[in-house]
C-alpha cells in the first residue's frame, strides 16, 4: 500500500498497531513515540488514529518515562530557541492557571530586573481561567506575536519578553492541543505535562518554576492530582537537564483583587509599587525568590524574597515592565496612568445580603462571571472586552456588614451583567463565625535536588 503514513522507510511502525499496544496497556518505546509525534505533526498520521491514540493514552497512561519521551519528541517537533549567547541564565515561571492569576506580568520584569533573563511564551484563556496574553493585550498596541528574532532582540535589551507560541515553536503541541479539545482528551496529567514542558523546555531555559494550582477554582480540584502533576513536570524537567520547582498553591478563592484583563493589569501596576493584594504580593515574591534560587542570583529563598522586595521598593521592577511594554509596541504611558486601559461603560455593586464573616468564595463560579461578562472565552476563537470584570472588596475571612460591597463590577452589557449578577451572588458564604480554617497560600513545594 502507498500513500503518507503507509511507507515503510518513512513509517517504520503501523500506527494502528501502536494504538492497539497502548490500549492493551503496554509500554512505548522512545522510537515508538517519536515516529508518532513527528507523524502526526507532518500528516503522515490522520486525525482519527491521532485521537484513537490519545484515548487509549488518557485511559491507560503513560509511564514517566513515555511521559518525557514525548515531551522530548514535542520539543523537537520544531525550533528550540537557543540563547547561550547572553551570559546570564534564562529562568521561566509557568502556572497551570486560576482566576485573577497574574503573577508571571509582575514576575518577568521584576526578575529580570534582577540580572537574569526571562523568555516566557504564554497562553489564552479558556473556560473560567485568564490567560496572561490576553491581559497583555489589554495594554493598548502591545504586541505578543513577535518571531524569534525579535523575541531574541527583546531579550537582549531589556531581559525580558512575553510573547505567544510561534509558528515554529513546539507545532506538534499545537496540532496535539487542538485534537485533544475535541476528543474529551485534554485532562490526562501525562499529556497536560507534555504539552506545558514541551513550549517552556524550547524557550532554551536553564531552570523552570511551576505554580502548580489546586482547589475550587483550579482545573485539579484535588490536591493529590495537583501533586501528581507537580511530580511528572519536575521529573520531566530534570530528565532534561533542566532544574525545576513546583509550587502548589491555592486557587481556592481569586488571586488578588481583581479579575479581568485591564483590570488585572492595573492590579500588577499595584505590586509592582509596592501596593497590592497581600496574598498576590507574597506568591509573587515566593515565586520570584524561587527563581533567583535556581537563577544563582541568591544564596538561598531568604535572600531571593529580600531581592524581590528591594527591587520592587527601588523602582527597578516597574522601570522593567515599562521598558518592555515599549519594546514590545505597548502604550507605556498606562504605567503612570492606568486609565489609559480600556475602561468599561458601567459599574455596578453587589452588595452582602446579611452580616456575617465571608466563608467561602466559589472560584470557578466567579471566574465563569467573569466570562459571562465578556471577559473570558469558552471557545479558542471567542473574542475578549478586554475592559470588563471585578473587583472583589472582600475575601475569605474579611467581616461584612449587610449591604456593605462586596464587590464591584465593571461591564458593557445590562443582558451581560444579569447573567453574572446572579452567579456573582451564589459565589459567597457567609456566616455568623468566620471560617475555622483557611488554605495556606502554599501548600508545599515539590523538588527533586
Amino acid at each position: 500500500m502507498t500513500g503518507p503514513g503507509h511507507s515503510q522507510s518513512r513509517n517504520p511502525f503501523r500506527t494502528v498497531d501502536l494504538i492497539r499496544k497502548k490500549r492493551d496497556g503496554h509500554e512505548h518505546s522512545r522510537e515508538e513515540i517519536e515516529h508518532l509525534v513527528h507523524s502526526y505533526t507532518v500528516g503522515h498520521i490522520p486525525d482519527h488514529q491521532a485521537a484513537a491514540w490519545l484515548m487509549a493514552a488518557l485511559v491507560r497512561g503513560l509511564s514517566r518515562a513515555e511521559t518525557a519521551h514525548l515531551t522530548h519528541a514535542m520539543l523537537h517537533s520544531g525550533e528550540v530557541l537557543d540563547f547561550s549567547h547572553m551570559a546570564a541564565r534564562k529562568v521561566d515561571k509557568h502556572s497551570t492557571g486560576g482566576v485573577g492569576d497574574k503573577t508571571s506580568l509582575i514576575l518577568a520584569p521584576l526578575v529580570a530586573a534582577g540580572g537574569l533573563v526571562v523568555p516566557m511564551i504564554s497562553g489564552r484563556g479558556l473556560g473560567h481561567t485568564g490567560g496572561t496574553l490576553d491581559k497583555l493585550e489589554a495594554i493598548p498596541g502591545f504586541t505578543v506575536k513577535l518571531s524569534a528574532a525579535q523575541f531574541r532582540q527583546v531579550l537582549e535589551e531589556c531581559g525580558c519578553a512575553m510573547i505567544s507560541q510561534t509558528e515554529e515553536i513546539v507545532p506538534a503541541d499545537r496540532k496535539l492541543y487542538h485534537l485533544r479539545n475535541f476528543t474529551g482528551t485534554v485532562e490526562s496529567p501525562p499529556l497536560i505535562c507534555a504539552s506545558i514542558m514541551s513550549k517552556k523546555l524550547a524557550e532554551g531555559i536553564d531552570a523552570l518554576v511551576l505554580d502548580v494550582k489546586t482547589g475550587s477554582g483550579a482545573f485539579m480540584k484535588r490536591e493529590d492530582d495537583a501533586v501528581h502533576l507537580a511530580e511528572l513536570m519536575v521529573e520531566t524537567a530534570r530528565r532534561m537537564d533542566v532544574r525545576a520547582v513546583a509550587l502548589i498553591t491555592n486557587m481556592d478563592q481569586p488571586l488578588g483583587t481583581h479579575i479581568g484583563n485591564a483590570l488585572e493589569v492595573q492590579e500588577v501596576l499595584q505590586v509592582l509599587r509596592g501596593a497590592g493584594a497581600a496574598d498576590l504580593r507574597t506568591l509573587s515574591l515566593e515565586l520570584a525568590a524561587w527563581m533567583f534560587y535556581l537563577g544563582g542570583k541568591a544564596r538561598d529563598l531568604g535572600e531571593g524574597r529580600r531581592m524581590a522586595a528591594e527591587l520592587i521598593a527601588s523602582g527597578a521592577a516597574l522601570e522593567k515592565f515599562r521598558h518592555m511594554v515599549r519594546l514590545q509596541g505597548g502604550d507605556a504611558g498606562v504605567v503612570d496612568d492606568h486609565t489609559r486601559l480600556p475602561r468599561a461603560g458601567s459599574t455596578a455593586i453587589i452588595s452582602s445580603p446579611r452580616a456575617g464573616y465571608i466563608t467561602e468564595i466559589h472560584c470557578e463560579h466567579m471566574g465563569t462571571a467573569s466570562v459571562l461578562l465578556g471577559g473570558g472565552r469558552v471557545e479558542p476563537e471567542d473574542d475578549v472586552d478586554p475592559a470588563v470584570g471585578i473587583v472583589l472588596h472582600k475575601k475569605v475571612g474579611d467581616r461584612v456588614e449587610q449591604e456593605e460591597p462586596l464587590c464591584t463590577v465593571h461591564h458593557n452589557s445590562e443582558e451581560r451583567l444579569w447573567g453574572a449578577r446572579l452567579l456573582i451572588e451564589s459565589c459567597y458564604e457567609i456566616s455568623d463565625a468566620p471560617p475555622a480554617e483557611v488554605r495556606p497560600l502554599i501548600h508545599r513545594v515539590i523538588k527533586d535536588f
